[in-house]
């Protein structure tokens, strides 16, 4: 029987809040540069207050929701199960998601105050992006919030590695994946980020579990998690957690493993002014592509081309058009 949706994802809803920055800018505001670090209300405030005055664009974000909406910009059809307070900035991203053509929670936030999480993404020069992350009422995301209908009704549950961070969610996640496992339904999860693999490689393991159907990851993740330097030491790792996998390796483009061979993505040579949600967007693309006919190799070049066009503009979204007229390649 076909299932109602294509893919069901987990994760955090943040509201994005772009900067154009200096390397110089980050070095006075004591950021670390090139990774996700977690802040509380206090720093964010503080930090959005240096920023002022900084060109910024604002966006519905949060990693598995970046990739959701990559889907269904495809054309693919997907759920997400996320937490926002009854703020602004929630009903601004509940309404975002549902103009993006997906599904979600219907139970969101009880009415009692908190605030929306919302991430600083500062992006250099160098089209490096650095994020810094005040989880709000997102890190309360619990059990609550699935939809255990949905998840049985979709062909694949994707999860962000972020989710690890918060015991309600990291216990949420294994609970998704253990109800895609009783239901016949392919497990996906993103390693999200080098710093989520380094302090919590544990709960991640734990969200793993026995071993999935699929992982994505990029280079540096890949070697963490694996706790090498060496790539293929890496690779065999993975083979133990997952029976395929994705890693993305910027200008050298990826490698997919299907269960039996490893296949070499040649990279699309562009020039990259901004990477954020580029890893996102693979995701999107490739289980858009795995879930309409495509083989890994058809899907890893397709995820390939709109990593590649995503990072040569800002923000972690292409429109509709720009993604579908991939397809046609």
């Amino acid at each position: 029987m076909r299932k109602k949706y294509h893919v069901y994802g987990v994760g955090n809803a943040l509201v994005d809040i772009e900067f154009k920055v200096s390397q110089e800018l980050l070095q006075l505001l004591n950021v670390d540069k090139g990774v996700m670090t977690l802040v509380d209300e206090v720093r964010q405030e503080k930090l959005l207050k240096e920023l002022n005055g900084q060109p910024c664009k604002q966006s519905g974000g949060g990693s598995a929701a970046n990739t959701m909406i990559a889907l269904s910009q495809l054309g693919g059809n997907g759920f997400y199960s996320c937490k926002v307070a009854a703020d602004e900035a929630g009903k601004f991203y509940l309404e975002d998601l549902r103009r993006c053509g997906l599904d979600t929670n219907e139970h969101n936030g009880d009415g009692k105050g908190g605030t929306t999480g919302k991430c600083l993404v500062m992006v250099t020069p160098d089209a490096d992006r650095t994020m810094n992350t005040f989880l709000g009422i997102s890190s309360s995301l619990s059990g609550q919030e699935l939809v255990l209908e949905a998840i049985s009704d979709s062909e694949y549950l994707y999860l962000e590695g972020y989710l690890v961070t918060s015991p309600s969610a990291q216990a949420a996640a294994i609970k998704a994946r253990e109800i895609a496992e009783n239901s016949a339904v392919k497990t996906t999860v993103s390693l999200s980020d080098p710093n989520i693999v380094e302090f919590f490689k544990n709960g991640l393991l734990k969200i793993i579990g026995s071993g999935l159907d699929f992982i994505f990851a990029n280079e540096a993740e890949a070697l963490k998690i694996s706790n090498t330097k060496d790539f293929s030491e890496a690779i065999s790792y993975l083979k133990t957690l997952a029976k395929g996998f994705a890693i993305t390796r910027g200008p050298k483009g990826s490698l997919v493993f299907d269960g039996r061979e490893l296949i070499e993505i040649a990279p699309c040579p562009v020039r990259a002014i901004d990477t954020v949600g580029a890893g996102d967007m693979y995701a999107g693309a490739f289980l858009y592509g795995i879930t309409h006919g495509m083989t890994y190799r058809q899907a890893g070049y397709l995820a390939s081309q709109a990593s590649s066009r995503i990072v040569t503009s800002y923000g972690p979204r292409l429109t509709s058009k720009e993604l579908k007229s991939l397809l046609a390649n």
